[in-house]
C-alpha cells in the first residue's frame, strides 16, 4: 500500500493506493489555515475507514511543491517520519504537476507564492514560474486551473478547481518513480522544491531544484 500526502496548500489532499498507483481511498479539504496539524488526523481515520494500518504501507509518496512552506515541511516530515518508522521507500513528486495530472481538463495549476504572487504551471511546461497576482488573468486567458479555494477567492480566478484529488496523482506518479528506483529517494536528502527563500532566510543560501 502506497500512502500519498499532498499538503502544498491550503487545500490538502490523502490517498492510500495499491503498488500500481491506483487509488482506493482518498480525502481531500479546504484546510483554513488548519491544513497542516489535520493531516495526521484524517489519514488516521482514512485508514480506519478503510479497514486499513499504517504499518501495512509499502511506500510513502509526497508532493515537493512549490507552495505553502509550512505545508510542505509538515507533509515531508510526516511521510519521512512514516518512511523511517516502517523502513519503507519515500518519492516526492512535484506538487503542480501531480495537480494537472489529478485535472485533466485543467490548463495550468496555480499556487500560492506570497501576498501578491503566485506558483504557476502552465500545462505543457516543466517548469513552474512564479508571477504576479496581477499577470494571471493574461497568463491563464479564462481557462479552467487548478488552484486552492483560498487562492482562487484573493486573486479572483473565475474557473478554479481546488486541488483534492491530488493525492491520488502523486500515488500514481509515486508507483511509477517506485518502478523504476524501488529504494526511492534518499531519506536525509528529500527536502521540499523552494523556487524563492522563504521569510527570513538569507538570499544567497540555495533553493532546490527539481529533479
Amino acid at each position: 500500500m502506497i500512502v500519498a500526502i499532498e499538503s502544498a496548500s491550503s487545500d490538502p489532499s490523502l490517498a492510500l493506493a495499491a503498488s500500481d498507483g491506483v487509488a482506493f481511498a482518498t480525502d481531500g479539504w479546504a484546510g483554513e489555515g488548519r491544513q497542516a496539524s489535520d493531516l495526521l488526523p484524517r489519514l488516521l481515520v482514512l485508514l480506519a475507514r478503510s479497514g486499513r494500518e499504517l504499518g501495512e504501507a509499502t511506500a510513502l509518496a509526497v508532493g515537493v511543491g512549490p507552495g505553502s512552506f509550512t505545508g510542505l515541511r509538515v507533509s515531508m516530515s510526516l511521510a519521512k517520519g512514516i518512511a523511517l518508522a516502517l523502513r519503507v521507500p519515500v518519492v516526492g513528486v512535484p506538487s503542480l504537476a501531480a495537480w494537472l495530472e489529478a485535472e485533466p481538463r485543467a490548463a495550468a495549476a496555480i499556487a500560492r507564492a506570497g501576498a501578491q504572487d503566485a506558483y504557476l504551471l502552465l500545462r505543457g511546461e516543466t517548469e513552474p514560474r512564479i508571477v504576479a497576482a496581477s499577470d494571471l488573468a493574461g497568463l491563464v486567458e479564462g481557462s479552467l486551473v487548478v488552484a486552492p479555494s483560498e487562492l482562487a477567492t484573493a486573486f479572483g480566478l473565475g474557473a478554479a478547481i481546488a486541488p483534492h484529488e491530488a493525492a491520488a496523482a502523486v500515488a500514481r506518479m509515486g508507483a511509477q518513480r517506485l518502478a523504476a528506483e524501488p529504494r526511492g529517494d534518499d531519506l536525509a536528502g528529500l527536502e521540499p522544491w523552494y523556487l524563492r527563500p522563504p521569510r527570513g532566510v538569507a538570499a544567497q543560501e540555495t533553493v532546490r531544484q527539481w529533479p
